[in-house]
């Protein structure tokens, strides 16, 4: 795989979304089928996958204060605007609010979808002598059919618009990223300010309002008067768990997500660049840092799939992070195989239990337990065959946690899903 192709990879799973990635996907299938049928519908039938119902059920809907899937839907329904995809919310006025809100209530129903996939979104919209479908399976994007009454516009496949650019991830390994990140010309890497610029002010905006269990702020306060460099770790763990606070509180800000997920997003670039501006690093190791924090996550995801019963800021961007935290003090290939046996070895297991406001406690977890193994890797300590899942072997480790994932808790989201339904 040449270093083009990597950076490919790189640009094709990094995009913006404004509001969690599962109601925004629900509200953009939504806006796209109320743009087929032409006129405002009757009725609206929502079909998902369970991991969509456990990711969209709890967290807030950006500009609104309410959640769950019935008001994403007709959010997209009365204000959304398609073109703009992920940020499909983008605009939307506080009359269309109030709007949606008495609309979910009397003309949207939501059930589950009986399907081996994990990303399946199914909307139904009707009127008296017409309807309207669209369907999207396996990434938050990808429409798959769209109809019109009896009329199939498009099927299979990925939708022409937002086809995939560039090659396949499989070709991916720990020591090609290694190789890619500290040889290709800087200048590739800078699109990667876009990701800080957008994700940091989202930060900011947790840190200076109330969002959810405010956990970035309280982090940050129980600094005290310590400076970003004096308290690398617990700076970067209140940076990145505000941007959670307030992306899963409903926030109107985008982020810039990473394998279809906002909170992978900020958890693989914001702990990076709050250590890199506490250290007073630069443009340089900003970049190569970002790049492998964030291909190091899609390395990984890859294995685990774009929703999972493990956490995928625990089991995918942490990984990255740590990655990177090595990387920019010193370490080498061999470190950084070393810190991502060590991640392994310490969060593996951790559920996903839903998208809201909590992710953020998780979040502030898997930074701070980076910065620990990054500690242990720089000096060149290493779990490996012994320590349960991990392998000497660093993919076979990855594919090990990938397996744990998907195998291993095969129920685990049945049992989670049933937990939050009943009670």
């Amino acid at each position: 795989m040449t270093d083009e192709q990597i950076i490919q990879i790189l640009k094709r799973e990094l995009a913006p979304a404004l509001g969690c990635t599962e109601p925004v996907a629900i509200a953009y299938a939504a806006a796209r089928a109320r743009a087929i049928l032409g006129v405002a519908p009757q009725r609206a039938q929502i079909n998902v996958s369970r991991n969509i119902l456990k990711n969209a059920m709890g967290v807030g809907i950006p500009g609104t204060d309410m959640v769950g899937l019935e008001m994403a839907a007709a959010l997209g329904i009365i204000g959304g605007n398609a073109d703009r995809v992920l940020e499909v919310l983008d605009g939307v006025t506080q009359e269309e609010v109030r709007l949606a809100k008495e609309y979910a209530r009397k003309n949207v129903r939501v059930a589950l979808k009986d399907t081996p996939k994990k990303l399946y979104i199914e909307v139904i919209l009707k009127t008296e002598n017409d309807s309207s479908l669209v369907v999207i399976e396996d990434r938050h994007t990808n429409i798959t059919k769209m109809a019109h009454g009896l009329t199939v516009l498009y099927e299979n496949g990925n939708c022409e618009e937002l086809a995939d650019r560039g090659g396949d991830n499989k070709g991916l390994n720990v020591e090609r990223i290694y190789q890619c990140i500290t040889s290709v010309d800087l200048e590739e890497l800078k699109f990667l300010d876009e990701a800080v610029r957008m994700n940091w002010a989202v930060s900011q905006e947790g840190l200076n309002g109330e969002y959810g269990l405010n956990v970035g702020r309280n982090i940050m306060g129980s600094r005290g008067n310590k400076t970003p460099e004096e308290d690398i770790s617990s700076y970067a763990e209140a940076v990145t768990a505000a941007a959670a606070d307030a992306r899963m509180s409903g926030c109107t800000l985008p982020v810039m997500t990473i394998c279809g997920s906002g909170n992978q997003g900020i958890t693989a670039i914001l702990p990076v660049a709050a250590a890199i501006r506490a250290i007073a690093g630069g443009e340089e190791l900003l970049y190569r840092s970002l790049a492998l924090s964030c291909l190091v996550t899609i390395h990984v995801k890859q294995y685990i799939g774009k929703l999972s019963a493990l956490c995928g800021c625990g089991m995918g961007s942490s990984i990255g992070v740590c990655c990177a935290l090595v990387y920019m003090q010193g370490g080498g290939l061999g470190q950084i195989k070393s810190a991502i046996r060590n991640m392994i070895a310490d969060v593996s297991g951790m559920i996903c239990d839903g998208a809201k406001a909590g992710c953020a406690l998780k979040i502030g977890t898997v930074v701070a337990g980076a910065f620990q193994c990054s500690v242990l890797a720089l000096n060149n300590y290493s779990a490996g065959d012994l320590d349960g899942i991990v392998s000497d072997d660093v993919e076979d480790a990855i594919r090990n946690l990938g397996e744990l994932g998907n195998r291993g808790m095969a129920d685990t989201d049945r049992v989670i899903l049933d937990m939050m339904v009943c009670r």
